[in-house]
Order: C-alpha cells, then sequence, then structure tokens
C-alpha cells in the first residue's frame, strides 16, 4: 500500500467502521464450550471486528508515522462517543412498534457502565498499541539500520500488550466494578475466566493479522 491520501483515507474509514460496529455486534455473546476456572467462556461478538482496529492502527504507523496513528486513535475516540450518543438518543425515541422497541433495547440498549469501560479500555489500549510498536520500532531501526526482517516483532508486540490492557480494563470496570464481581469472591472465578479466555481470543487474532499486516505494509515505510 502507496503512502497517499486516499489510502490513509481509506485506513482510517475501516478504523472507524471496526471500531463502531463492535459496540453494536458487542451484546452478543458467543459461547465457546470451552470450560476454565469451572466456569464456561464466553465471547464478545465484537472480537473480530475489534482486532481490525489495531491492525489499522499499526498499519498508518508504519506507513505514515506515529503522528498519524495517534491522530486516529483520537478520531476513533470522538467517533465512538458519537455512535454512543446517537444510539441512546434514538433509544429514547417514540416507537410505533412496542416489540420492536425492546429488540432495540436488548440489542442496542447501553448500560452506562459498558459505555464508560468501553471508552477506558479503548483509549488506553490503543494509545499504549501506537507507543509500544512505535518504541520497539524505533530501536530495531536504530540498532538494524532497517525495517527488514523485524516488522513482524512491533506488529505483534504492541498489539498482543494492547490487548491485555483492554481485556482488563473493559471486563474489570463492566463487570468487575460494574456488577460489583471484584467484591464478590464466589463470582472472581468467572471473572478471571472472562479475562483470560478473551485474552486467548486476542492473542489468535493478533497473530493471524500478521501476514495482512506484512501485505498492506509492503510497498513502503517511513
Amino acid at each position: 500500500m502507496r503512502r497517499t491520501e486516499h489510502n490513509l483515507s481509506l485506513l482510517r474509514m475501516i478504523f472507524a467502521v471496526g471500531l463502531v460496529i463492535s459496540n453494536v455486534v458487542t451484546a452478543k455473546l458467543i459461547y465457546t464450550g470451552i470450560s476454565l476456572f469451572g466456569t464456561v467462556i464466553t465471547l464478545p461478538g465484537a472480537a473480530l471486528c475489534y482486532a481490525i482496529t489495531f491492525l489499522m492502527t499499526d498499519v498508518i504507523g508504519e506507513l505514515w508515522g506515529k503522528a498519524e496513528a495517534n491522530k486516529t486513535v483520537l478520531q476513533g475516540f470522538v467517533c465512538q462517543v458519537l455512535a454512543t450518543l446517537l444510539i441512546i438518543f434514538t433509544g429514547y425515541l417514540p416507537a410505533a412498534d412496542p416489540a420492536t422497541q425492546d429488540a432495540y433495547g436488548v440489542i442496542l440498549g447501553q448500560n452506562y457502565i459498558f459505555v464508560i469501560g468501553s471508552l477506558i479500555a479503548y483509549f488506553a489500549s490503543q494509545s499504549w498499541d501506537v507507543w509500544v510498536f512505535h518504541k520497539i520500532r524505533n530501536r530495531y531501526i536504530a540498532k538494524h539500520g532497517d525495517t527488514k526482517g523485524g516488522r513482524w516483532i512491533w506488529n505483534n508486540a504492541s498489539t498482543m500488550t494492547s490487548q491485555i490492557i483492554d481485556t482488563v480494563l473493559f471486563i474489570g470496570v463492566s463487570f468487575g466494578i460494574g456488577f460489583g464481581w471484584f467484591f464478590d469472591r464466589a463470582m472472581w472465578p468467572t471473572l478471571a475466566a472472562m479475562m483470560v479466555g478473551q485474552y486467548c481470543l486476542k492473542f489468535i487474532l493478533a497473530l493471524l493479522d500478521t501476514p495482512f499486516f506484512y501485505f498492506l505494509t509492503r510497498k513502503g515505510r517511513v
């Protein structure tokens, strides 16, 4: 992918769509059938959509630099807040069909603690992703003179570590504090299973996005 304004706008569009849609589909919990700490692991429907956002910021950072990647994170934050406000506002409008209103509330109705958890986790994890990505990348270039052979290191390291932050903060705020699970020892295994299970999926997705990262950044780098 060449460093053009058109391509940068395209990547930011994909980033924003993945981010906003992840908030829409996160209400669907995916049943894995895998048990951990005596609890069956469930995953949010947003797992795949959200993974795309980290790939986009990594590609933007590799081709256009840290400043543009950070700008994308900030713009995504604004998009996420705006989308949340629009969803909430629409939910308060009178519905022609009560059944439709009920379905809207189940699928798109946002518990404020989930919104807060999502925003905190997003901003912290994405900011960390950009920082670690360029920290490792710059050290590698200083040592080896170019990026040849090392792109997978900062791509995977930044995404894998940032996903830890995202998982712990979102589940910790939304379920640990919002549902009070931190204050109930009986729920600690469930909380731990959610964190570990969701991170394992995100870890695998981070590995799988490496070929796409190489493909998209093969034409030129800053």
